[in-house]
């Protein structure tokens, strides 16, 4: 399923990303609010992470990443060596810096729940700007089209007047805020709940 738009592939997350999935969450972890966990991840600890997310169905792990020229160039490497290149993977194979993330997850692990999922999207700081976010939610919603899937949620911590531009661009309309329902960096924070209408 991946897709290009200029210099950016977007598509299906896999193993090969993990170290750069982990150190773009570590660094929300350390310097927002965005996500309340308070503890930096190692690759090892976020693994489990990763695997949860399928190719297909309504949980999905879809990542942004600059498209090299080693990419653009069909002459990568001798042709005389068929195994050129042949340790990389073929899902990263000519691909630059990671850029960002979308997933959509379970909302809440009853039953009854399946037809609700959760998104968020992380940008990477370098890409602030450069339309990743709607990338990856344009790409992501694409994809849960075809799936049994009636809401979309988002949880965003306030203040983030970007989140809540990306979120509002995509149909999602404010349903609720819990006050004071996270303690980080020595503060409360408030988290403002927003709701897509899928089918």
């Amino acid at each position: 399923m991946p897709r290009e738009q200029g210099e950016v592939q977007v598509r299906a997350g896999t193993e090969a990303d993990l170290p750069a999935l982990t150190d773009l969450y570590n660094h929300y972890i350390r310097e927002t609010c965005i996500t309340f966990d308070l503890e930096p991840f190692t690759p090892d600890q976020r693994r489990p992470w990763l695997l949860a997310y399928p190719q297909d169905g309504p949980h999905r792990l879809l990542v942004a990443r600059e498209v090299t020229d080693r990419t653009k160039n069909p002459h990568n490497g001798p042709e005389s060596d068929p195994h050129a290149g042949a340790a990389e993977d073929p899902g990263t194979a000519g691909e630059g810096a990671l850029l960002g993330y979308a997933t959509s997850s379970a909302f809440r692990p009853k039953a009854a729940y399946a037809p609700s999922v959760e998104v968020t999207a992380y940008c990477a700081p370098h890409a602030v700007g450069r339309g990743i976010g709607t990338l990856l939610y344009t790409a992501l919603f694409e994809a849960l089209a075809d799936e049994d899937v009636h809401r979309a949620y988002a949880g965003i911590t306030q203040p983030n007047e970007a989140s809540t531009r990306l979120h509002t661009r995509f149909g999602f309309r404010h349903i609720g805020t819990y006050t004071e329902v996270g303690r980080k960096f020595g503060r409360y924070w408030d988290v403002a709940w927003y709701q897509k209408d899928l089918g």
